[in-house]
């Protein structure tokens, strides 16, 4: 069978670190998606390869959009699972970022298709990002919790270990099929207030770059989106400070969480 992974350059990678970000259930507030865009626009990011999505999406449901291409020309852009390689020389290791949509269909040949690109690229960890909607308080600092399958990362990382069961995304079976077939995983989710609709969630997604900065040691220049975290954080506060019902419900969060 045909491979649906397509490359648009054959070059050799060194050592590679992936970071995968998907859109949809393990989204949360979009802020894994955020986080994956900010790397891309923050670098000097090239395309490296693509999942072609027509086996594994619903084009109902995520639609194709459609561009001007030179000329006046139509052109469409199918939402596949793009990967981007960030390069610095500086750096022993390059960072590979794949963006996309959680596949609808097939969910085991997605995962056989990943484990292929993992071994052909030669990525020797795989960081998975989600979010997830939770009771927690705004104003408090994003917890992040997860997994790392080095347990002296995990405790280096001060990852809460997630003890969660029941319905999970792909976020959650590549994660256990990476862990399966050798790869150094790990997976870091983002904990946001259920009740703040905003988007994108710019603290989490900032909370989740630190701590994947702490796990590569890659350089970021995160500023920027400190900035855009910031201005949220005073568009939350003044939305909960205007709405009774919601101070109201705030505060009783705060006291239970003070009371335990």
């Amino acid at each position: 069978m045909e491979t649906p992974v397509h490359y648009f350059a054959e070059r050799q990678l060194r050592d590679p670190v992936l970071v995968l970000c998907y859109a949809g259930w393990n989204d949360g507030g979009d802020a894994a998606t955020t986080a994956g865009r900010f790397l891309l626009e923050a670098y000097s990011a090239r395309n490296y390869a693509y999942i072609d999505s027509e086996e594994f999406l619903d084009f109902t449901v995520v639609r194709p959009q459609v561009r001007q291409g030179e000329g006046g020309a139509r052109k469409i852009r199918w939402p596949n699972l793009e990967f981007f390689s960030i390069e610095l020389e500086s750096q022993s290791f390059d960072l590979l970022v794949g963006l996309g949509v959680e596949p609808h269909l097939r969910w085991k040949a997605y995962t056989r298709a990943m484990l292929e690109f993992v071994e052909r690229t030669g990525v020797r960890r795989v960081i998975l990002l989600g979010a997830l909607l939770d009771e927690v308080i705004y104003s408090q600092p994003v917890q992040v919790s997860g997994f790392a399958a080095d347990p002296e990362l995990q405790k280096e990382l001060g990852l809460d270990r997630s003890t969660y069961e029941g319905p999970t995304g792909i976020v959650g079976v590549l994660g256990a099929a990476f862990q399966g077939a050798g790869v150094e995983t790990v997976s870091l989710w983002a904990r946001l207030p259920h009740y703040v609709s905003q988007t994108p969630y710019t603290r989490a997604s900032l909370a989740l770059l630190q701590k994947v900065e702490a796990i590569t040691h890659f350089p970021m220049d995160l500023s920027p989106l400190e900035k855009q975290a910031a201005e949220f954080d005073q568009t939350v506060s003044e939305m909960i400070a205007n709405d009774p019902q919601l101070s109201a419900y705030v505060r009783e969060l705060k006291r239970r969480a003070f009371s335990q």
